[in-house]
């Protein structure tokens, strides 16, 4: 016996292991949002742009700045005269040279405001992107959240059917109820238990989904704690116009659009004489180290005077960025206006849906009581019952959906707005 025991222990707990490995990690929406923010491989990209255009605005500024290089040689130079033997006459050098930028019609330092408003434009690209991603990441996270109360619900259907089967078939083998109210009693309860398995699979689908846009690069089980409300208030209409100043795709367009202007300011620079300081210290000299020693400075002043119509091509290209994202700004921020307006009506109809959709469940529940009663007593026929049964199922499902519904048109709705994968709500 003392040995049974000792190894129906073992085995019981080598059963367990696999059981717990496998349990679901339960996690918050604000638990979501630090691991999409940290893992995310599109706000990696959007993030590493930023860095990008500011490594190419100090690349920009870099030339604001003296240059300043050093330079050492050493060579040997073979001379053979005719008739003679050749003479080797060795050189070594070093110094160091620098040149400073004096006048360039102010080119540099419009390049330089350019690649600051590309900073920015990153920046408000990289607020895009998180709004986006916040979308993605809700509309996982509710699916997930939606996936788990189905499987209630499917559950709670298949209790009502299971019931009404029993009932109807106590009354079919008293004589007091058709086979074919039987045969459609066992029909959907077959259809309840395909819906509740579907449910089943779908929860698995949903993990994998909010598993992608978290980051994770290994799938894990993955229950959310949360409920299907909407946080933010509808009772009176936004500013639309002031929300889409701040939207980060108008922002974006209002920098590209300053950063156009800075580069045709620049390119008109180009006709401009540009003015530079150089100057150098070196020595030269046949023997290491060398004595001979040079200093130079000069002021240098270029300007071309025939280049076959390249400043003014360039200055004509420039001109055309500009317009091309002038428009774009003005389309972009009408496109903004016109999404805030639509999603908003959405939203504020999702959200009133919910409200109708639950008052129909709360009759239909009552309904449903008072008409099993009376089929029980032969008061309500099965035709009667089973439309007022399958009007409780259908309001189950559409209440959830209608719930869904709502905290998805939330989610739009911010996203309409631009905020951010950090926001609040």
């Amino acid at each position: 016996m003392r040995k049974i025991s000792v190894f129906g222990v073992i085995l019981l707990f080598c059963c367990f292991i696999p059981l717990s490995s496998s349990a679901e990690e339960m996690m918050t929406w604000q638990d979501c949002i630090k691991e999409t923010a940290k893992n995310n491989p599109d706000l990696i990209v959007a993030a590493e742009t930023i860095n990008q255009s500011q490594a190419s605005k100090l690349i920009t500024t870099s030339g604001l700045y003296p240059q300043i290089n050093a330079n050492a040689g050493a060579g040997e130079t073979n001379t053979k005269l005719k008739n003679q033997e050749s003479t080797a006459t060795n050189s070594f050098s070093y110094g160091v040279s620098g040149s400073l930028l004096l006048f360039d019609g102010l080119k540099s330092s419009y390049n330089v405001k350019a690649a600051g408003q590309n900073i920015i434009s990153a920046q408000e690209s990289y607020r895009f992107s998180s709004s986006d991603i916040r979308l993605q990441l809700r509309t996982a996270f509710v699916d997930l959240l939606k996936a788990q109360d189905s499987i209630k619900v499917s559950e709670d259907i298949s209790k009502i059917r299971e019931d009404s089967l029993k009932l109807i078939t106590l009354r079919y083998k008293a004589g007091l109820e058709h086979r074919g109210a039987l045969l459609n009693a066992q029909a959907s309860m077959t259809q309840a238990k395909f819906d509740l398995d579907q449910a089943i699979r779908n929860l698995e689908l949903a993990q994998r989904e909010l598993n992608k846009i978290m980051g994770r690069q290994e799938f894990a089980p993955v229950k959310v704690d949360g409920a299907l409300g909407v946080k933010e208030t509808f009772e009176k209409a936004p500013d639309f116009k002031a929300l889409a100043q701040n939207h980060p795709s108008v922002k974006q367009a209002m920098a590209k659009k300053n950063s156009a202007d800075f580069s045709l300011k620049a390119t008109r620079a180009n006709y401009y004489p540009e003015v530079s300081l150089q100057t150098g210290a070196n020595k030269t000299g046949a023997d290491w180290p060398p004595g001979n020693r040079g200093l130079s400075a000069q002021l240098v002043v270029s300007m071309p005077l025939f280049e076959g119509g390249l400043r003014s091509a360039e200055v004509s290209q420039a001109e055309s960025v500009l317009r091309q994202n002038e428009a774009q700004l003005r389309s972009t921020k009408d496109g903004v206006i016109l999404n805030l307006e639509q999603k908003w009506e959405s939203f504020r109809e999702a959200v009133e849906a919910v409200e109708a959709s639950k008052e129909s469940l709360a009759a239909n529940e009552e309904r449903s009581k008072i008409a099993e009663a009376q089929y029980s007593t032969g008061f309500v026929t099965y035709d009667n019952w089973t439309i007022i049964e399958d009007n409780l199922v259908q309001s189950k499902r559409s209440y959830l959906n209608a719930q869904a519904n709502a905290v998805l048109a939330e989610a739009q709705w911010v996203n309409a707005k631009g905020e951010t994968l950090e926001y609040a709500n």
